[in-house]
Order: structure tokens, then sequence, then C-alpha cells
């Protein structure tokens, strides 16, 4: 019986039933191209053929290839049009679902997406890696990525934001809990007398930029009806609920201070820079040491978080640590107390300032820290906040990306036209503009307010500390691969050859992804009950 002339075949069908869309700037690439490779076609003037699978890369979409044989029974082709046409009436998340399931390198694709914890946005890498004993050159170890499906390792994408990766958020939020947490109590080659050392809980706050609305009790209550100078009244009688979307605006927009409130932002990791080295100067000059030799008799360590208030305005919160000349493993010298570190924490917090660029349209602004300052001692005695709990409390933030807490997106802003569709309040949409334009000014070129547009000017990192406070991210990590079995070579030769090859996951990747990112995190879940429960039988912390 002669193929089918006329009609649309089943390898057409099964073509048109599971397309991929294509991603911008990816042209005929492996994981979006949209046309089959050559030898995958039919031939209508070769040998006839039953079933041809091309091996398509995990990614990228399938090309199955049906030619209709003589062998073909009537029943056999209503059968094949009968599962196209049912594959057509599946969302395109299913039939790539399907795609996945049915590779014969399924097992060791779902093996790679649970050992990176159900990433959302994985990174695609191929290349190899050998290691070799370094005196006699013979192999120890050697991997490749020609063996994994679609010849690619895929690896997390290390996004702290539980917005954009919800599974690398909370990887991170763990480590930057045990990093605090080691430079509270000791551990990760820390030594344990740290906890018996002066340290605080230190909170400095923004400025004012002018009156917002508050939560809590009545909001701005004022005997008189004042106005200001553009008709509005100065008071508010309301009492706002903590969900209200008022608690944080300007009561009066045009009052508003915008231009100091992203200069603000955009000098306050100098001012924090400035805040540490005043701190260290009146701390040697209270004990009658020359400020210069403060570094010969002790050491300040500290690792600070920022926070974004309702108002849209960074605020910083810090553990501070005195410590000996050579950081950790040196004791602080008599005179380091915890009462004569708050003092100069908060006069230095009082004192310190920035001074802007002067600009014909702006001038010359000059920036200090809030007059709402809280530096806390830490006991070991359970006195004062618990050490854990502020280490809990700095690795929380961490993970809060500017559009979780509604000061900003977690993308740059390239126009102006992102800026007016930008989810946002019209406070902070008002800031993103300032930003625009005040990037626009010679004198504040330097700034790259317009690239920052999206964190309303604050360019800084969300955790930085200073070099001796605990380990490092880094170290961390390493730990962890050692942990799971990475094997450690010692005076051995790596050799790594890796190229990026792609990012992110296909629409049935990703459902399955979140899938297994839910199980663990189930599994997780479980088992700390499981561990509470025990604990509480034993009648242990």
């Amino acid at each position: 019986m002669p193929p089918l002339q006329g009609r649309r075949s089943p390898q057409n069908l099964d073509r048109t039933a599971s397309p991929l869309p294509r991603l911008p700037g990816l042209r005929n690439h492996p994981l979006t191209s949209q046309a089959p490779p050559d030898h995958a076609r039919s031939d209508p003037h070769g040998p006839l053929r039953a079933t041809h699978h091309h091996p398509c890369r995990f990614g990228g979409p399938p090309w199955k290839v049906t030619t209709i044989t003589p062998e073909f029974t009537p029943a056999d082709r209503r059968a094949a049009l009968n599962r196209a046409a049912r594959l057509r009436q599946l969302s395109e998340t299913d039939r790539d679902a399907i795609r996945i399931a049915q590779d014969p390198k399924f097992t060791r694709w779902l093996e790679q997406i649970t050992a990176i914890g159900g990433c959302s946005h994985p990174v695609h890498l191929s290349g190899s890696t050998t290691t070799l004993d370094g005196t006699t050159g013979e192999i120890l170890q050697h991997y490749d990525t020609r063996t994994e499906p679609g010849e690619r390792l895929l690896v997390r994408c290390r996004n702290r934001r539980a917005t954009v990766c919800a599974p690398c958020s909370r990887l991170h939020a763990g480590d930057t809990y045990h990093l605090v947490r080691a430079g509270l109590l000791g551990g990760k080659n820390v030594p344990a007398t740290i906890r018996d050392r002066p340290r605080l809980f230190v909170t400095l706050t923004a400025p004012s930029f002018g009156p917002v609305h508050g939560a809590g009790e009545r909001c701005r209550p004022r005997r008189d009806r004042a106005e200001c100078d553009h008709g509005r009244p100065l008071g508010c009688a309301a009492v706002h609920d903590a969900t209200d979307p008022l608690v944080g605006q300007p009561v009066c927009a045009d009052c508003y201070d915008y231009t100091g409130h992203v200069l603000w932002h955009a000098h306050a990791s100098k001012l924090w820079d400035r805040f540490v080295i005043d701190v260290r100067r009146r701390l040697a000059s209270s004990v009658g040491l020359v400020q210069s030799r403060f570094a010969q008799h002790a050491r300040l360590s500290f690792a600070r978080v920022a926070e974004y208030q309702k108002r849209a305005a960074v605020h910083v919160h810090a553990v501070v640590r005195l410590d000996g000349p050579n950081g950790p493993d040196d004791e602080p010298p008599a005179w380091g107390t915890a009462e004569l570190l708050i003092g100069a924490v908060r006069a230095s917090a009082r004192r310190v300032l920035v001074r802007t660029s002067h600009s014909p349209a702006v001038g010359e602004l000059v920036l200090r820290w809030g007059t709402q300052i809280d530096a806390r001692p830490l006991h070991t005695n359970g006195d004062g906040p618990d050490d854990d709990a502020v280490a809990a409390y700095v690795a929380k933030y961490v993970t809060k990306g500017a559009s979780e807490t509604g000061a900003g997106t977690d993308h740059p802003l390239t126009n102006w036209g992102d800026i007016e569709s930008a989810p946002v309040s019209e406070h902070v949409r008002t800031l993103m503009r300032t930003c625009w334009h005040l990037g626009g000014i010679p004198e504040y070129q330097p700034l790259r307010l317009r690239a920052w547009a999206h964190t309303l000017g604050y360019r800084g990192h969300i955790l930085t500390k200073s070099r001796a406070y605990s380990t490092t991210y880094a170290a961390l990590r390493a730990e962890r691969a050692h942990h799971m079995g990475h094997a450690d070579y010692p005076d051995a030769i790596t050799e790594r050859h890796w190229r990026y090859v792609g990012s992110g996951h296909t629409p049935g990747a990703a459902f399955m992804a979140t899938g297994i990112a839910d199980d663990l995190a189930t599994a997780r879940e479980a088992a700390r009950e499981a561990d509470s429960s025990t604990r509480g039988a034993l009648g242990t912390r």
C-alpha cells in the first residue's frame, strides 16, 4: 500500500503536537531550534522505515519521525491519528513532560534535578574535569558530560531571592545562618571563646525624608488641622492595619524629599564604612590610644544585612564583635567592654556624615544616619537577644528581594517604560523615576543610578562582613561538597574545560523540577518534626 497522499501524515501531526516556544536571541540553539536535523527527515526515495527517534537534548523539542509502511493496517493508521489528536489536546507543559519522561536517560535527568534541589533556573554546562596525580601524572578521576542527558550538566543558579528560586534561596539562607552564627558562638574554624567577648546587635536607620503613614496606633494625630504648602493635611487620625497599602506612603508626595532618599541610598555603603572607621577611632581615643595604633591592640569584626522598611528606605542590622589584634584567635584587651563598645557605636552613628558631589541642579547634600539607633549587648546567659535568633533574623532578610518587600523589582530597569509598567506602588515608582532623572546628571554619573533604579539607588550588597568575622560562603560550599562525598585529592592537578550552553527549564522540566523541590521540602519538614518529637521524648533541647 503506498504512503498516504493529500493529507497530513502522522509524523507531521506529531511534530505540530509538541512545539516549544523560541527563546529570544537563541536562533538554532539546541534548546530552542524548531527545525529538525536533515538526517531526521524522511527520505521519499529511500527505504521505508517504521519509526525513528532523533536523540534530542533535554530541553529541546523531540523530533519523532514516523513513516507509514505497507505493513501498517487501517487500525494502525487510526491509532496514530488518534494519538496525535490526543497530544494536541494536552497543554504544552504536559506534552513536554511526556517527551522528557520517554527519554532513555530520564532517570539520570531526575538524579541531576534532585541533586540541585529542584533549582528553578539551573545553569547548563558542557565540558569535562580531569584530576591527575601531581607526581606520577596518573588519572585519579575523570568526568565528562558526553554521557549525561543532552551532553550537559545542570548546576544551581545560586540566586538568593526566594521569589526567583526558592530552593537556592533556602540554601543561601542556611549558609548565611551558619556564617552569622559562627561569628556569634564559634564553629567553622572560629574558636568558641568568642561568645564571651563584647558583642552587640546594632540597628541603624535612614533619616526622615518626610512624614509617612504608619501602622498600629493612630497614624499622625494632630489637634489642629494644619496643612502643608500643597494644601494637604499634615495629620492622619486613621488607624492603619499592617497590610494597609497606605502604610509607608508619604502623607504628601510633593513635600517628600525623593532626591535625598535616592542619594542617601546611593551613599549608604560609604556611610557604613565611615561609621566603622569612626567606631575604631572612638574606641582608641576613649582608652588613650593613638588612633592609628588601634589595630595593634584590638580588631572590630562585623556582619551586616540591609533591609527595606515600609517606606522603601534601607536600614541596617549588624552584629559587631570586639576581638584581639589577630582576630577571632586572639582575646580582646582588658579595656574592651560591651559598655565601651555601645558608647562608641552610638556616638559614631550620630557623628559620621557623607557629602554628595555638588550639582547645580541639586546642590550639595549632607547625609547622615537616622535618629533611631539601637545597640543591644549579646550575652551567653540569656540576658538579651538570643544568638540563634539573631542569626536566623539576619538570614531571613538575606533571601528577600526588592520585589518581595515592595521596594523595587528583582531585575534591572532598562528604560522609562519599564518604570511605568513595574508592579509597584506610586511611592516606589516615583523613587525609580528620581533615580532615572538623577542618573542623567553628569555629577552623579559615577553612582550609576539608572542601573540601580530597580533597588531605588541602593548599590551595596545585602550582606557584607569583615574579613575576620567568621567563615566564608566558599568555605561552606566546599564543606558541603565534601560532606556529600566529593573526593578531595591532596597535591593533585585538576584540569577543567567548561563552557556555558544555556540556562533554565523547558515547561515540562520546570513542572517536574517544582514537584521535586516540593517533595524535598516536605521530606525536610517531616524529618524536622520527627527530630523535634525525638528531642521532646528524650527531654533535650
